[in-house]
């Protein structure tokens, strides 16, 4: 009997280390719902679990042009960001990152009256059939939060493009709501310009006003 009880403890002494290996392995990727407009492939590095989130009906009342928006498979993962909780989303932890750290440099500080750290007119064309020319942009220079472009169009709607931390291209926001969700977008590298493209429309985007160099 004492040899049976020693089999039966020995075949339930499995190394921890051996099971929590098996439970990642047969674990199931974290699904992202479909009211979140989901942007990259990782924040604030690819292949982290948080993702940045733009636009979408789920989320217009909680952004801000100041920091950027992020979703969270866990609270956990979301409190390490060390911004500010927002709420959760059809199982997601939104939270939301300044684009601004606590040592900004005087050439990081921002155009008086406004969120950007510097303004121009870049090159634009497509929307609604429109032919080249020049529209008003804005960028908030995030460090490692990545850096954000919002281009005004002439009747008022806004493009937002999303740049990584070392200034190449990321994103649109796009939203369900105006169907931009539904458009193509791509980017190509035109010297020291982004030509960022999303459906027909073109945005030309120079290196020095992503970088500030």
């Amino acid at each position: 009997m004492a040899a049976m009880a020693g089999l039966v403890f020995g075949c339930s002494d499995e190394d921890p280390a051996s099971q929590d290996q098996a439970v990642a392995e047969n674990a199931e990727p974290f699904a992202w719902p479909a009211s979140l407009t989901v942007v990259g492939d990782g924040f604030p590095q690819a292949g982290a679990a948080c993702r940045r989130i733009g636009e979408s009906a789920a989320t217009i009342d909680v952004l801000d042009d100041s920091a950027a928006l992020v979703g969270c498979p866990t609270r956990e993962d979301a409190d390490r960001l060390g911004g500010q909780f927002l709420k959760m989303v059809d199982g997601v932890f939104l939270v939301s990152v300044p684009n601004r750290g606590a040592g900004q440099t005087e050439a990081d500080a921002l155009v008086p009256g406004t969120n950007y750290n510097a303004t121009a007119q870049v090159t634009c064309a497509g929307y609604k059939g429109a032919k080249p020319g020049k529209c008003d942009a804005g960028v908030i220079r995030g460090g490692e939060t990545g850096t954000t472009v919002e281009v005004m169009l002439a009747d008022g709607t806004k493009r937002t493009i999303f740049f990584n931390p070392d200034g190449s291209f990321l994103s649109f926001s796009t939203a369900e709501a105006d169907g931009t969700a539904a458009m193509a977008i791509s980017a190509r590298k035109q010297g020291d310009i982004t030509v960022a493209r999303l459906g027909a429309e073109t945005y030309e985007i120079p290196d020095a006003f992503v970088t500030g160099g």
